[in-house]
């Protein structure tokens, strides 16, 4: 709870304590407008009785007359005041709560925009391990759920308790005047209420959490149902149906666990509404009894049958929110649980300068398994890269060559042997500084839903305006021609996730990818399958390119086969 408060206290201080001070005061003005009522009350209660009290008196004594007149004259004056406050303090109270709807609002987006930041930061920190594992997945997936809405309802509901309190304390002195026995009744009568809440937050934070999986496996369902990127082969082999029916068979297991659970506690909510009820009959049985026997006017009854009736109100409110922190603390605490996850490579706290000018590229006795993998990806493998040459790195699907790369960038390190630049171990250097001098073109590259100039600059942002350096890229790239046929030329919006997206071929997404490369010039080029997509002459282009760019770069290309 403290970690939630110090997320929104960090986020926007003026605005968590405008919304205290907001809640204080609407707790405040209803209490007062009470009091004001039954001044209302009493006011209108005497005036009555000065006209119609005593007629034959009236019709008698002059004297006696002129006194009831101006009486009933100062009674109407006070009535009418006590109007006009009552009628103020509503107006003050709705303005309040209008400007507190409005802070609300402006913290809540904030408080969203804040945690989502805090999440994205962590997943750019976090070591791409954590992505092969199922259990982060988990982790990740909880995260991401409690993130948007958990921290903005333990603001509400601590908001809600505060005001409660405030509310309920007002309440409580008025109700003390006609009974101590009616604060204990409706406390005891809360208690079955507050037991069953607590008991229904525990149980549906241990469904959701057992049931993560299941929860990420739908999504995935429903994902391969409506996203693009699987729509043509959803069509073309016919899975809508059957991936349909798997998505509704989850779904079903979930809501069915979650109807058992609900309905038991149905069962325990209506019995503690009974005993509520049961409370409001002995409480106002209480109350009646000293308006019976004048010990308290009409007016004040009237505050306080009132008084109860909003004390169970303000205690339902009550018992509410505490309930309601204890459950989000309960799944907040999976926001905190990825948040807490450290990563395991890191910059060595005084690394190494990286090398002006890199001239070999070694890999000695590397052996490295994915987590949770039985086979080592790559065992005891050893590979030299020298500037002035291109190294090819050929082998079958499954060799490790994507592996290399990954290793190279440190995305991964091995659990034996080392990767080294210019004899230094990797691990020696700063990360910052090793990925800005290694220039690398994935296999599954990844098409940008940006514009042409974005997708290439966002090589290397040290340079983006640099147009020379962009024309250079496009050029070894062999894209002029693709950019040059587009609306907008550089400019021009790629994909279709966006308007006025244009949808580019394979190869021509591939070379916009090679362009991105090019651009950050690093001095270790990767290129993995880099012409995988490519017609001949765009092959024959790119071996042509190699030879230029080996003189003054540590080149390793990744190949299938020789025939490549």
């Amino acid at each position: 709870m403290r970690n939630a408060l110090k997320i929104i206290w960090q986020c926007d201080r003026k605005g968590f304590l405008l919304k205290l001070l907001y809640t204080a005061l609407g707790s405040i003005l209803p209490l007062a407008n009470l009091y004001v009522l039954k001044v209302m009350v009493d006011g209108i209660t005497s005036v009555a009785s000065c006209y119609y009290g005593q007629p034959n008196d009236f019709l008698v004594d002059s004297h006696f007359t002129f006194f009831t007149f101006q009486h009933s004259v100062s009674g109407i004056s006070a009535v009418l005041i006590s109007i006009a406050v009552f009628c103020a303090i509503m107006l003050l109270n709705r303005l309040i709560s209008i400007l507190g709807s409005l802070n609300g609002e402006i913290l809540t987006q904030k408080l969203i925009d804040h945690i989502n930041g805090l999440i994205q930061t962590q997943s750019l920190h976090l070591d791409m391990a954590y992505y092969d594992n199922p259990r982060f997945h988990d982790t990740f997936h909880r995260a991401q759920q409690e993130a948007a809405f958990r921290p903005i309802r333990i603001l509400e509901n601590l908001v809600s308790v505060f005001g409660a309190l405030i509310s309920l304390g007002g309440v409580a002195v008025m109700l003390l005047v006609a009974s101590w026995q009616v604060v204990v009744v409706m406390l005891v009568a809360m208690i079955p209420t507050f037991t069953v809440r607590l008991v229904k937050s525990r149980r549906i934070y241990r469904f959701r959490r057992e049931t993560t999986q299941l929860a990420r496996r739908s999504s995935y369902y429903g994902a391969l149902l409506t996203n693009r990127i699987y729509a043509k082969e959803v069509r073309a082999f016919a899975l809508g149906d059957y991936l349909r029916s798997l998505y509704v068979s989850i779904r079903r297991q979930l809501v069915d666990r979650l109807l058992r659970i609900s309905r038991r506690l149905a069962v325990y909510d209506a019995l503690t509404s009974i005993v509520e009820v049961g409370a409001v009959g002995i409480c106002v049985l209480l109350m009646l009894k000293p308006v019976s026997t004048g010990a308290i006017t009409v007016g004040s009854f009237v505050m306080l049958f009132e008084a109860f009736r909003r004390g169970q109100g303000y205690l339902s409110s009550l018992v509410g929110g505490i309930s309601g922190l204890y459950e989000h603390k309960l799944f907040i605490n999976n926001l905190f649980e990825f948040l807490e996850l450290k990563p395991n490579i890191t910059t060595p706290d005084n690394p190494e300068p990286f090398p002006e000018r890199v001239t070999k590229v070694e890999f000695d006795d590397v052996t490295f398994s994915y987590p949770d993998m039985m086979q080592p990806t790559l065992s005891h493998f050893s590979f030299r890269a020298e500037r002035g040459e291109v190294s090819y790195i050929r082998g079958e699907n499954g060799f490790g060559k994507t592996t290399m790369l990954k290793l190279l960038l440190r995305l991964y390190d091995p659990q034996q042997g080392s990767v080294r630049i210019n004899g230094i171990d990797i691990r020696r250097f700063s990360l910052a500084d090793l990925r800005r001098n290694v220039s690398a073109i994935f296999q599954d590259y990844v098409q940008l839903q940006l514009t042409v100039r974005e997708n290439v600059e966002f090589g290397d942002l040290n340079h983006r305006g640099d147009a020379l350096r962009l024309a250079d890229a496009l050029r070894n790239a062999d894209a002029e021609t693709i950019v040059n046929n587009l609306p907008k030329g550089i400019d021009t919006q790629l994909g279709r996730q966006f308007d006025d997206g244009q949808e580019l071929s394979m190869g021509q997404w591939q070379r916009i990818a090679l362009a991105r490369q090019l651009f950050a010039d690093g001095q270790v080029l990767f290129f993995d399958e880099p012409t995988a997509w490519m017609d001949k002459d765009a092959r024959e282009h790119f071996t042509h390119l190699l030879d230029d760019l080996c003189k003054s770069h540590v080149v390793l290309l990744v190949q299938h086969s020789v025939e490549e």
